[in-house]
């Protein structure tokens, strides 16, 4: 699973021009779910945004989305799977097939609830614009395979 996290002072994701999702401040999230996940992966990745310290407190990066009450915006984005490997168009083979991805991202937007942050999603599968304003900016990437944090 690989998740490009922005630490955010506010994002929306809008489907035809209709809000869909939105939260103030917190983490907007954009992931990929790849074949070979798993609801380990599912576990490590909640478990991780919602206690990663990347708020600012006594130090920058001192509090996590949890301890700030913050939010987290989950949007589905394939192409973060994509390669760029060979040619000029990207490859999407390391993506996993839609029906058990949209599984495993909607187990993710249910552990991190479960963790006691607040979720909004994108719509999966649909063409979406997000709209974000970057606090830091802080951009991090976390990538899990097999259960445990690879980057």
């Amino acid at each position: 699973m690989k998740t490009v996290l922005q630490r955010v002072t506010r994002a929306q994701v809008r489907v035809d021009g209709a809000v869909v999702g939105e939260i103030g401040r917190g983490l907007l999230a954009l992931c990929a779910i790849e074949k070979g996940d798993g609801p380990a992966d599912v576990r490590v990745t909640a478990d991780k945004l919602v206690s990663l310290r990347c708020f600012p407190g006594a130090t920058p990066m001192d509090r996590s989305v949890l301890e700030v009450g913050g939010a987290v915006l989950l949007v589905s984005q394939f192409t973060i799977a994509g390669t760029l490997k060979k040619g000029r168009r990207p490859g999407f083979d390391p993506a996993a097939p839609p029906d058990e991805a949209r599984a495993l991202y909607e187990q993710l937007a249910a552990a991190i609830r479960g963790l006691g942050v607040a979720v909004e999603t994108g719509r999966f599968a649909a063409h979406m614009e997000v709209e974000l304003v970057n606090d830091g900016p802080v951009t991090l990437l976390l990538f899990t395979q097999g259960g445990s944090v690879v980057h």
